[in-house]
């Protein structure tokens, strides 16, 4: 039985339970456990002389031993722990714990190398129920539309998207390649007529970036759809999935995130703010002086996104900001471009941090094919353009970084918010 389950509608019954020891005391006459699994914690106070055996078993525990117990759960106001207590009459040691190589102040890097000790803290496994609620949400949200999920692959015979940051393998007798996004697959969708689609799955990056934010391999949530209009309808998709799960997360978790992460979890308001990078440059170095020579033409710099936390919160009063309008030369050759040749897609920005590039797809063959021939891509992409000789709706898409969105909601670096973390200097355990 969890231990979330031992209440006060069970008090007086035996119940059995089994976690880890987190904590011993062991008296003369008494001995005070307390056990937990990942839904909560309890108190075992063990009468010595009631049961002799019991006592003897408690001196070959350790912390972090896995036992199992059984007895009557009683009620006993002293107690921290809900006000409640079990008195085993049982107890089986399944497994003795040695001397933990890692304490909750050891060096992020010493964790990662004993991750499956690491993750047994109360805020590590909330990450992943965190985690967990969010992708949920945006199932249900996804699903409720009319969108299908597929499961695209990860082995490639061609380099995607850009052509460069990829990691290159043996693939039998020829090279290939793990998947930078799910990006190609999905435009095949459109063309195949599923009209909306989207994907939770690995994403591959061969990024030498030692930074708090990013991996060489993360989970990314991506979908695709038919029949816009422009890349308006793409951004009030993302805003209004976004909307939708927030008070969700609230909800349920936001006590205990407030209480293990001290953050507030904010409900965005529908819409979330516009702005073109030209206009964000210009008010960034009046209100906050940013130099102009940080700024990279067409594009958003580094020190431009970390100021949108503060811009969009002083012009907007809102967590969130897209922005919209960055140089063809910035943006990935399939982006579809207006008759001035500006990219119609957008970043969207939370808290001074990228979490999705989207756009409204190029879908006419000859204007992608340039495109991609202006980039000196036309070679590696041919099997992609293939998709559009036979007919292709106008769509559009985005993609999310699982992992970074729980990294900004929790305000944490990218290493502890990842199951098993993937960096240049990381690739194991």
């Amino acid at each position: 039985m969890n231990i979330s389950k031992i209440n006060a509608l069970k008090v007086g019954e035996i119940n059995k339970v089994q976690g880890f020891v987190e904590n011993i005391r062991d008296k003369k006459s008494m001995a005070f456990l307390v056990v937990k699994d990942i839904t909560g914690k309890l108190q075992l106070t063990i009468e010595k002389e009631k049961f002799p055996q019991l006592g003897e078993k408690v001196k070959e525990l350790t912390i972090h031993s896995v036992i199992t117990v059984e007895g009557p759960v009683v009620e006993n106001s002293y107690v921290r722990l809900g006000g409640i207590e079990m008195l085993p009459e049982s107890l089986v040691i399944e497994s003795v714990a040695a001397p933990l190589p890692i304490e909750e102040k050891s060096s992020i890097d010493l964790r990662l190398d004993h991750r499956w000790i690491d993750l047994r803290s109360e805020r590590n496994t909330l990450i992943f129920k965190v985690q967990t609620l969010i992708a949920a949400k945006f199932r249900e949200f996804l699903v409720e539309r009319r969108f299908v999920e597929i499961h695209t692959p990860k082995l490639i015979g061609a380099a995607s998207e850009s052509g460069a940051d990829v990691f290159e393998l043996t693939y039998f007798d020829r090279k290939a390649y793990l998947a930078q996004s799910p990006q190609f697959y999905k435009q095949m969708a459109m063309a195949a007529g599923f009209e909306r689609i989207f994907e939770c799955g690995p994403v591959f990056r061969a990024e030498k970036s030692n930074t708090n934010k990013h991996a060489t391999e993360f989970t990314g949530f991506d979908l695709e759809f038919s029949g816009i209009e422009s890349f308006e309808d793409v951004m009030k998709m993302e805003e209004e999935m976004i909307a939708y799960v927030m008070p969700f997360v609230k909800e349920q978790y936001g006590e205990q995130i407030k209480a293990l992460f001290g953050e507030e979890v904010v409900v965005p308001t529908l819409p979330f703010p516009r702005v073109k990078l030209a206009d964000l440059y210009q008010d960034l170095q009046t209100m906050y002086g940013l130099d102009p020579a940080l700024c990279e033409k067409g594009d958003l710099c580094t020190e431009g996104e970390r100021l949108c936390r503060r811009y969009a919160m002083d012009k907007f009063g809102h967590e969130f900001l897209f922005v919209t309008d960055f140089s063809a030369e910035k943006r990935a050759f399939y982006h579809m471009r207006n008759e001035e040749g500006v990219p119609q897609g957008y970043d969207l920005i939370w808290k001074g941090c990228e979490i999705t590039t989207g756009a409204q797809r190029e879908h006419r063959l000859d204007v992608l094919r340039a495109q991609a021939e202006e980039k000196g891509l036309d070679q590696d992409v041919k099997f992609y353009l293939e998709f559009f000789r036979y007919g292709c709706p106008p769509h559009g898409g985005f993609g999310i970084g699982l992992d970074r969105l729980t990294m900004i909601l929790l305000n944490i670096p990218i290493k502890e918010v990842m199951f098993l973390f993937r960096g240049p200097d990381r690739l194991t355990p």
